[in-house]
């Protein structure tokens, strides 16, 4: 069984790939993953995510301004309902665990 892409995703994909011109990007859905750890919480719909970009536009820029720079982008989405974000950014020339 495929998932389908929620219009959450789809949204922040396109802001990321416009803004930050990637090499690689996952955006993934990891709410499934979180269902129960709050009573009323099923792991239903879009609300945990974790980002995967590798992105030279990252090249020469701190870690907690690459997280600042994915949060400011995406603060629309994350003031309407999206939970968590787990970032994982990058350089081209940084390895990478994924």
């Amino acid at each position: 069984m495929t998932e389908q892409i929620g219009p959450i995703e789809k949204r922040m994909t396109k802001k990321l790939d416009v803004a930050f011109a990637p090499e690689r990007l996952d955006v993934i859905n990891e709410s499934r993953l979180h269902a129960g750890h709050q009573e009323s919480f099923d792991g239903t719909g879009e609300t945990h995510f974790r980002i995967r970009i590798i992105s030279s536009k990252f090249a020469g820029m701190p870690r907690l301004a690459r997280h600042r720079a994915i949060n400011e982008l995406l603060a629309d989405e994350l003031a309407e309902g999206v939970h968590a974000l787990a970032l994982e950014p990058a350089a081209p020339d940084e390895s990478v665990r994924w």
